[in-house]
């Protein structure tokens, strides 16, 4: 089955380490809104916390009752973060075998270029369909997202 993959980009006024920095702050999870059908987050909560982040496991609930756990599995705060998000709830567990984030970062003048990219395994090719449509709104949401990070940084 193929993936559905896609990617937003902007230019933070930030030092790549001080985004990633953010992305340990569960407290600006929250400001993740959503976009249409895809839910805002309620809360965010370690379930793990490991030394290296390596192994971190935040366990999410978004704003419709849904939820899942996302799985730090690659930490360089200079270059590059990967997440799996795992034990998805209904429905998109009946769509997709799981998600990956993808941060990198490049420095230039003034800032740093985050690129946030994303893989949803569609389960079936019944299921690509419904899936896409999600990705639609979703790369919405995370273009929206980073366009308000990037405000929030320069306030």
């Amino acid at each position: 089955m193929k993936t559905i993959t896609f990617r937003c980009a902007e230019t933070l006024p930030l030092a790549p380490e001080d985004i990633a920095r953010q992305i340990l702050d569960l407290d600006k999870w929250l400001d993740f809104r959503g976009y249409g059908p895809i839910p805002g987050i309620k809360t965010a909560m370690f379930d793990l916390h490991t030394p290296d982040v390596v192994g971190t496991r935040i366990h999410v609930a978004n704003l419709d009752g849904s939820s899942h756990v996302e799985e730090i599995v690659e930490w360089r705060p200079d270059q590059r973060i990967r997440l799996e998000f795992k034990e998805l709830s209904p429905p998109l567990c009946r769509l997709t075998t799981g998600f990956e984030e993808i941060w990198e970062f490049k420095r230039v003048h003034g800032g740093t270029i985050a690129v946030r990219s994303f893989r949803m395994h569609a389960k079936s090719v019944l299921a690509w369909l419904p899936l896409r449509v999600i990705a639609y709104f979703l790369k919405k949401a995370i273009a929206r997202h980073l366009r308000e990070l990037k405000a929030a940084a320069t306030a």
